[in-house]
């Protein structure tokens, strides 16, 4: 199988539980909410989607003819001096359109734990370390299970009392960004401290000016 990879970095994560961490990004080209093109944004499921994912034009981006090639541009970014922590975030667009076994298997032998940051429309394959679901509103929610559930907030038809039964071990709002985010951010503040099973998420990586 091939995978159309829209670009590979190595940063610190931006947001959630390991926000901080020293990571590889690699962002899949595709998603299943909407086709990326501005011109049909209002057609699309994920109308607020900050992210381009389209074709293969970003750093290191290709079309990866294996699993191997693939695992072995990635584990290149990763520093030479300490091989015991590598982490790699699978995202997207929607990576598990393209996220497969003899992927997973790559990556776990070039030694790093896996991450992955899906909208839960797909069912996670076994094999990835750590499972981040941020559910849309609008499209059905398969994966209700992981180690982290983050909610862009707020969504109109999927509040927090409206998402169908769930089990994480962490609960996230993050707040929308877009025209209306000082506002947003307000407001999932207020949330939070009303709801301590919620955590503030902010999108560290955008205050710092890094990707």
């Amino acid at each position: 199988m091939a995978y159309a990879v829209k670009e590979i970095f190595y940063t610190l994560q931006g947001e959630g539980t390991h926000a901080g961490r020293a990571s590889v990004f690699c962002r899949f080209a595709g998603c299943n909410l909407w086709n990326g093109l501005e011109k049909d944004r209002n057609l699309a499921t994920c109308q607020f989607c900050d992210t381009d994912f389209v074709g293969t034009d970003g750093t290191l981006g290709n079309k990866y003819r294996s699993a191997e090639d693939l695992a072995t541009t990635i584990a290149s970014l990763w520093p030479t001096n300490d091989n015991q922590r590598r982490w790699v975030v699978v995202t997207g667009g929607e990576p598990l359109l393209q996220v497969d076994t003899n992927l997973i298997n790559a990556l776990h032998a070039e030694n790093f734990e896996i991450a992955v940051e899906t909208n839960g429309t797909i069912a996670v394959p076994k094999g990835i370390d750590w499972i981040c679901v941020s559910p849309k509103a609008g499209a059905e929610l398969i994966q209700r299970r992981g180690h982290e559930l983050k909610l862009v907030f707020p969504q109109l038809l999927l509040m927090p009392d409206q998402l169908p039964e769930v089990s994480f071990e962490h609960y996230a709002l993050q707040p929308m960004d877009g025209p209306k985010q000082a506002e947003n951010t307000q407001k999932a503040l207020a949330y939070c401290l009303d709801h301590p099973k919620w955590r503030l998420c902010l999108q560290q990586h955008k205050l710092l000016g890094i990707r």
